[in-house]
C-alpha cells in the first residue's frame, strides 16, 4: 500500500524548475512544450525558422523568377506547413491557435510559398507569428534566463521588435501589392526606402503609392508607424527599473537599488542576478 502511494506522488509531483516533464518526452509534439534547455531549443529554433523564411522573401524580390526560386519557394512551404501540423497537433485547443490572427498569417504564408507561382510575395506574413513568438512567456522566459541585457531591456528590446514586425509587415504590403503595377517598386528595397520615409513623415516624393488603397496604406503605416516609434523612444528613454513582485502588494516594477517596496513600504529582497 505503501509502496502504491509512493508511486501516485512521484507521478502527481509537479516537474521540477529547469527539468523537463515526464510527459514532455512522448513524441515531437510534445517537443515544443518541454520545459528547460529543450523548451529553450524549439522556441529559439521556431525564431530561427521564421528570420530565414524572412530573409529568403526578401532575397527573393531581387532575382529573377525561375523554376530554381519556385522550387526554393515550395520547399520552404513543406517545411513550413509541416511545423505547422506539428504545432497545431501539440496544442491543446488547435482550433483555436489556427483561426488567431497569427495562426491565419501562419496559412496564408504557407500557401504562398506552395503556390508561388501564383501567389507570391505574401511570405513576410510569417513575421507576424514572429511577434507572436517574442510575445510568448516561454520565450522570453528564456531570453531573460539567456540573456542578461534582454533581461536588463525587455521593454526595449519588445518595442524594437513592434515596430521591426511593424516595418516588415508593411514593407511586404506595400511590395506584394505594388510591385506588378508601379514602376517605382521593384523590389524589397523599395518598398522598404517608402515604408520608412512615410513613417518618419519624411516624404520625399520621388516614391508615391497611386490609387485610393495606396493612400490608405500611406496613412496605415505614418499613424501606426509614428505612434510605435514614439513607443520605442518611451522606452529607451524611461528610468530602467527591474521586474519583481512585491509579495505584500504585488508591485512588479523598481527601481535597481530598491530596499522597501515604494507603494507599500514592504522589504524587498531583489537578486543580483534581476539586473
Amino acid at each position: 500500500m505503501a509502496s502504491t502511494t509512493t508511486r501516485r506522488t512521484r507521478r502527481n509531483r509537479p516537474a521540477e524548475p529547469g527539468k523537463q516533464p515526464e510527459e514532455a518526452s512522448d513524441g515531437i509534439g510534445a517537443f515544443f512544450r518541454a520545459g528547460g534547455r529543450p523548451g529553450a531549443r524549439s522556441a529559439y529554433g521556431l525564431l530561427a525558422l521564421d528570420l530565414v523564411a524572412l530573409g529568403w522573401v526578401i532575397a527573393e524580390s531581387f532575382l529573377p523568377e525561375n523554376n530554381v526560386v519556385f522550387a526554393i519557394d515550395i520547399a520552404f512551404g513543406l517545411v513550413l506547413a509541416g511545423e505547422l501540423v506539428v504545432r497545431l497537433r501539440s496544442s491543446p485547443s488547435a482550433r483555436k491557435e489556427l483561426l488567431h490572427p497569427a495562426g491565419i498569417a501562419d496559412l496564408l504564408a504557407v500557401i504562398s510559398f506552395l503556390l508561388a507561382p501564383f501567389f507570391a510575395g505574401w511570405g513576410f506574413l510569417r513575421s507576424l507569428r514572429t511577434l507572436r513568438l517574442l510575445r510568448s512567456a516561454r520565450l522570453v522566459a528564456h531570453l531573460r534566463a539567456d540573456l542578461p541585457v534582454f533581461r536588463r531591456n525587455q521593454e526595449a528590446f519588445v518595442a524594437a521588435a513592434d515596430l521591426l514586425v511593424f516595418i516588415i509587415v508593411m514593407t511586404g504590403i506595400v511590395h506584394a501589392t505594388q510591385h506588378w503595377s508601379n514602376p517605382d517598386i521593384t523590389n524589397w528595397a523599395d518598398a522598404l526606402y517608402f515604408t520608412v520615409t512615410a513613417l518618419t513623415t519624411t516624404g520625399f516624393g520621388d516614391i508615391t503609392l497611386p490609387g485610393t488603397t495606396g493612400r490608405l496604406i500611406s496613412v496605415v503605416i505614418m499613424l501606426a508607424g509614428v505612434t510605435l516609434f514614439l513607443r520605442l523612444a518611451q522606452a529607451l528613454f524611461r528610468p530602467n527599473k527591474v521586474r519583481f513582485r512585491c509579495h505584500a502588494c504585488g508591485l512588479g516594477r523598481h527601481e535597481p537599488d530598491a530596499v522597501h517596496c515604494k507603494a507599500c513600504g514592504a522589504l524587498l529582497n531583489i537578486p543580483d542576478d534581476e539586473y
